[in-house]
């Protein structure tokens, strides 16, 4: 007799590969009850490509209805959900669509459905009350270089190869010329949102290396540190004082001091 746990993953199998093999033995009562099996295993792939599709409006608008739907379709196939928490698949869906027939000749694909991901996540976060700008005034400053800040949650810094940006702006205003080109060039982009509003801004190469590294968790004289490798002009000072005042730090972090464990 099987356990609970197999004769689970056996049906999570059946619905996520669409067979009957090895829990067609245990479909039993009614007439014909595969096709119950049926019923489930159609709702998990429609279910789930209509999340992507809600989650992607603006790489369909880029690909078409048609083929983008059957890349979801595929996806849900090739990648069934890792956690129960729905609101996180499809992170790895834009590396995916870079694998399907006809995505090539968009050589941007993947990154303007990085960053529509990005806009997503960043649309339905919380934001938490920032720092008073004068939070930090009383921290020395060796203490401070070796301080961590805690950045709002939607927050997302993609650099890009292309000026993805202006196409995502086309989409949103639908203002989309009769023919448009887009050339490679670098772009530094910072996405914000709370509750259902975002905004996209462009920043400086070094602006950007800071604040990505404050958001993963560096301490500010590392941030500064990598920021100044980026460009030797970069102004630390003024950096962190517009990213508070900005309201983008919500708390600090300071090190507490190791003890000496060592005799004295």
């Amino acid at each position: 007799m099987q356990r609970l746990a197999d004769l689970q993953s056996h049906f999570r199998d059946a619905v996520i590969h669409r067979g009957t093999e090895p829990i067609g033995s245990f479909l039993i009562g009614g007439f014909q009850p595969e096709k119950r099996l049926m019923v489930h295993q159609r709702n998990y792939q429609a279910s789930l490509t209509e999340t992507l599709l809600t989650k992607f409006p603006a790489t369909e608008w880029l690909l078409g209805t048609t083929f983008l739907t059957e890349a979801a379709r595929r996806f849900v196939r090739e990648y069934p959900p890792s956690a129960p928490c729905i609101a996180e698949y499809g992170v790895v869906f834009p590396d995916f669509l870079t694998q399907c027939d006809g995505a090539g000749r968009l050589p941007y694909v993947r990154e303007f459905a990085q960053l529509e991901w990005c806009v997503g996540k960043a649309a339905i976060a919380v934001n938490q009350s920032p720092i008073d700008r004068t939070a930090l005034s009383a921290i020395e400053v060796d203490v401070l270089m070796n301080t961590s800040l805690i950045l709002q949650s939607g927050l997302h810094y993609l650099h890009t190869t292309w000026p993805i940006d202006e196409l995502m702006s086309m989409y949103l205003t639908n203002t989309a010329p009769d023919e448009f080109k887009l050339a490679p060039a670098d772009v530094w982009i910072e996405v914000r949102g709370a509750r259902g509003e975002f905004q996209l801004d462009r920043l400086a190469a070094d602006e950007f290396m800071f604040r990505q590294s404050i958001l993963e968790g560096h301490t500010i004289g590392d941030a500064a540190e990598r920021a100044l490798e980026v460009s030797g002009t970069f102004d630390p000072g003024r950096s962190l004082a517009a990213v508070i005042s900005e309201g983008l730090v919500t708390a600090i972090q300071q090190k507490t001091r190791e003890k000496n464990d060592g005799n004295l």
